[in-house]
């Protein structure tokens, strides 16, 4: 089941409507990018998870090193896009890619996107009049 959250309902409840009703269309614009991300990467697609990203994206996740202290690794756009090309792509059966829009607030917003083994938290930022993923934080399921 798909959930889309655009707002939570303590911001509900103090949004004006008119604040309210600019975020929706632009939701509708924020899911398909990542989408692209999400299914581009199952897929192998490379193409669609270039069109997601920023050309300046920042991805990282906090690694623990065996003496137990964390170490932060950093992917870039062109690193993500290579990788994604070199995959085979993964049976449609059973993907997980489940896509929350957190918030939205003018030109940048904050999704979630649930993945089979990983959660990944995005800012998307509208450059040159469409969504694109800026940094993603993303951590492994335990």
């Amino acid at each position: 089941m798909q959930r889309r959250i655009f707002m939570s309902s303590a911001a509900l409840a103090g949004a004006s409507t008119a604040a309210m009703a600019a975020s929706e269309p632009e939701a509708a614009a924020i899911e398909p990018c990542a989408r692209d991300y999400i299914e581009g990467w199952y897929a192998g697609d490379a193409a669609r998870m270039e069109r997601s990203l920023h050309p300046e994206l920042a991805k990282r996740i906090v690694r623990r090193l065996p003496d137990g202290r964390g170490e932060l690794q950093n992917m870039g756009a062109m690193a993500l896009v290579q990788h994604t090309r070199s995959r085979a792509g993964r049976p449609e059966a059973g993907r997980r890619a489940e896509v929350r829009i957190l918030d939205v607030f003018g030109r940048t917003a904050s999704v979630r996107v649930d993945a089979d083994d990983w959660i990944d938290y995005m800012h998307l930022a509208q450059v040159e009049g469409r969504w694109r993923i800026v940094n993603v934080l993303w951590e492994l399921r335990a």
